[in-house]
């Protein structure tokens, strides 16, 4: 019983903690706009806000691993060789995802404009993409919560426990789109589909390969993909997410070894 106590709580300390961060830069975002400070400030407080499971991971550091040197720990997330089969199988299986949504939006709208047109460039929006999302999620969430959990539960239990926690750390920005209605709850629930369906096929292949960038890259590309394929998000949400779902289906049922059982 006390082996249980040490163990949940310094990671429920890391989610209050990480929601308390989250809410407190969103609450200062929505100030700055109604502010109507620079653009900078909002940015620089958005891309703070993404960082909160970071700086709640950081900050909690030395409670959840006594005597550990944070400097080794986050090394050792890096240390094991990426394997190119695993990256190249990460890699195809989400461009494959992102052709077959455009593919499908381009026979539903043939007008429709499928690629980011914006003022940035993609590369641009790629590294911005990348420093608002990956590098400051998945410490915390892959690095910590999901390796904490998986001591005491099965992976696939694991991964859904950090996809629920993960999704709902989002709730904020979903009253933030704009929706109203049916089209909200479409949002939500497109949206905890793919969070739920993507934290499965995460943890299936971070499994196979123990280094964080390897969650940290199909990150990236998750959220990339929705900048440059464009039309309505929800038709878009629609197809990825439920792409994902096929994805997350099969790797369940595939699941060599022991990587999610």
């Amino acid at each position: 019983m006390k082996k249980k106590k040490a163990f949940q709580k310094p990671l429920v300390g890391f989610i209050a903690l990480t929601y308390a961060i989250f809410i407190v830069f969103f609450i200062g975002i929505g100030i700055s706009l109604l502010l109507e400070v620079p653009p900078s400030v909002t940015d620089t407080l958005q891309i703070i806000s993404s960082w909160s499971s970071t700086f709640a991971f950081l900050i909690l550091f030395k409670r959840i691993y006594p005597g550990v040197k944070l400097v080794t720990f986050i090394k050792e997330l890096f240390t094991i060789k990426i394997k190119l089969s695993v990256l190249t199988t990460i890699v195809i299986i989400q461009v494959i995802i992102i052709v077959a949504t455009i593919f499908i939006l381009s026979h539903i709208n043939q007008s429709l404009a499928l690629f980011y047109l914006g003022p940035l460039p993609l590369f641009i929006m790629f590294i911005d993409n990348l420093v608002r999302g990956p590098l400051g999620e998945e410490l915390g969430w892959r690095g910590y919560a999901l390796n904490e959990l998986q001591k005491q539960y099965s992976p696939l239990k694991s991964s859904i426990i950090v996809g629920v926690l993960w999704g709902g750390w989002h709730t904020p920005l979903w009253f933030a789109t704009g929706y109203t209605g049916i089209n909200l709850f479409k949002y939500i629930l497109l949206f905890m589909i793919g969070i739920l369906s993507f934290s499965i096929i995460m943890a299936f292949f971070y499994n196979l390969n123990k280094n964080l960038m390897i969650p940290i890259i199909m990150h990236q590309l998750f959220n990339y993909s929705l900048v440059i394929v464009k039309g309505d998000l929800l038709d878009i949400l629609t197809y990825i997410m439920i792409l994902y779902l096929v994805v997350a289906i099969l790797l369940i049922s595939i699941n060599p070894k022991s990587i999610l059982y």
